[in-house]
C-alpha cells in the first residue's frame, strides 16, 4: 500500500487542531505573540505548515493566530470576554469553539 506524504501530514494536522480543540485552555494561553511562536505545539504541526499571529503586544487586547496547511486551518481569536476556536479538517468540515 502506497501512502501519500500529503494525506499523511493532512491527517497529523487534524489530529493535533482535534486535540486542541479538545483542551483550548491548556494551548491557548498567551501573553505575547512572542509566547504563541514559542509554544511547544506549534511543532507538532506538520512541516510545511504556516503560521502568523497578531496582537497582545504593545498593549493590545486581543490576539488572533492561524496556522494553515494546505486548505486546513486552525484559526484562534482570544479576547478578554470571549476566545473562540475554528478549525477546517482535510475533508472540508468546519468546527468551532468557544471558551
Amino acid at each position: 500500500m502506497l501512502l501519500s506524504l500529503d494525506v499523511y501530514k493532512q491527517q497529523q494536522f487534524d489530529l493535533i487542531a482535534a486535540k486542541i480543540m479538545a483542551e483550548p485552555k491548556q494551548y491557548c494561553e498567551f501573553n505575547s505573540v512572542s509566547d504563541f511562536y514559542n509554544a511547544e505545539w506549534l511543532n507538532d504541526f506538520p512541516q510545511g505548515s504556516q503560521i502568523s499571529a497578531t496582537g497582545l503586544d504593545d498593549g493590545a487586547e486581543e490576539f488572533y493566530a492561524v496556522v494553515q496547511f494546505k486548505q486546513q486551518y486552525l484559526k484562534l481569536d482570544i479576547k478578554e470576554s470571549l476566545s473562540v476556536l475554528i478549525f477546517q479538517d482535510m475533508n472540508g468540515k468546519v468546527s468551532k469553539r468557544n471558551f
